[in-house]
């Protein structure tokens, strides 16, 4: 009883504490909350849930089997106003039938534009009237800490809006094909599966991101592609369908460089790639890179990872003539490689 008592008297106190500034915080809240109802009424006409059907055993989100077909769900979101819309890779790849739902109840067929599992994304299309494209935004502003609205069609519920933060800019992590994506948003705004490819906004209305990944079994860990990044690759896939891009034929891991030798060349980095193969035939052989050898620099950039050499290899390399500076040993050499195309 006395617990009870206890516990009644804080309550009474906390509660005369807080009357004090409950004007204000009640103010702050009233703007947080039009700041994001005002962003969800400007996205919310453009996000679309998306119906797939693939060949069972493909992957997909929200999978759910049946015969020798599997179904799933995923988002996505309009960027134009004759029906091009942004989605995943994961959700779309391989996908023997489409449609879409719009907010205002209207279900359509779609079809794959293009898809690039690199970045994963993809673009579909859908043919009607009156459609109304989301704002794209620049992710190359965003700061930590800024509010993060994620919208999206998660397990069925169409159009459910979550809110958080951006927790951190510039996170690297993994496609489904194992190459890793950069530059990528984390955030906490909660995602579940059917999320994938819908919109993440700011207070502006404004789309800075595409949702694509959490961490299974962790809280508040959830992922966005860039817009800046999903821009580029959007429009690549709506004029060719496809993403070019240029490979040298190398396999490499990033290696710690030795300090001597970081010294005695006075090298502005601590980090190169070791050449761990050299596929036949390809431009690395032809350069005359060999197992063994640790790659300094890609054109004019350093290659600190892989990851750095990825980078460089876009499609305006194709072709181009690439001097790769390279340790062999103790001695630092010059190669040059001619980026080919690579194969989808």
């Amino acid at each position: 009883m006395s617990t009870l008592a206890f516990l009644s008297s804080a309550s009474q106190a906390a509660s005369a504490d807080a009357s004090g500034p409950k004007d204000s915080d009640g103010h702050l809240l009233d703007a947080y909350s039009r700041a994001v109802t005002g962003a969800v009424q400007r996205v919310t006409p453009s996000v679309i849930a998306i119906d797939v059907k693939k060949p069972a055993g493909a992957g997909n989100s929200s999978q759910r089997p049946r015969g020798r077909e599997q179904s799933g769900t995923g988002s996505g979101f309009i960027v134009t106003p004759d029906g091009f819309a942004l989605t995943n890779s994961h959700v779309v790849h391989g996908a023997t039938e489409l449609r879409a739902m719009l907010t205002d109840g209207r279900r359509l067929d779609a079809r794959l534009i293009g898809d690039d599992p690199d970045t994963d994304l993809a673009v579909i299309r859908i043919d009607a009237p009156d459609l109304e494209p989301a704002v794209l935004g620049d992710s190359g502003a965003l700061r930590p800490g800024q509010v993060a609205i994620a919208i999206g069609c998660p397990l069925g519920f169409q159009c459910t809006v979550t809110t958080g933060v951006v927790s951190a800019l510039g996170r690297s992590l993994p496609a489904q094909n194992g190459r890793l994506m950069d530059a990528i948003i984390q955030t906490d705004a909660a995602l579940n599966p059917g999320n994938s490819g819908g919109p993440l906004v700011n207070t502006r209305g404004e789309v800075v991101g595409v949702n694509t990944a959490v961490i299974l079994g962790a809280q508040g860990l959830a992922f966005a592609v860039p817009v800046n990044t999903a821009r580029d690759v959007a429009a690549q896939l709506i004029n060719h369908g496809r993403i070019r891009r240029s490979f040298v034929g190398i396999g490499g891991q990033t290696v710690p460089l030795v300090r001597q030798v970081v010294r005695y060349y006075q090298l502005l980095q601590e980090t190169g790639v070791l050449v761990i193969a050299v596929e036949a035939g390809s431009p690395a052989q032809a350069a005359g890179l060999a197992e063994g050898d640790i790659i300094i620099r890609a054109g004019e950039h350093a290659a600190v990872s892989i990851e750095a050499i990825q980078r460089v290899l876009t499609q305006a390399t194709i072709g181009v003539p690439l001097p790769l500076t390279v340790l062999r040993g103790t001695e630092l050499l010059t190669l040059t490689t001619v980026p080919a195309e690579r194969a989808a």
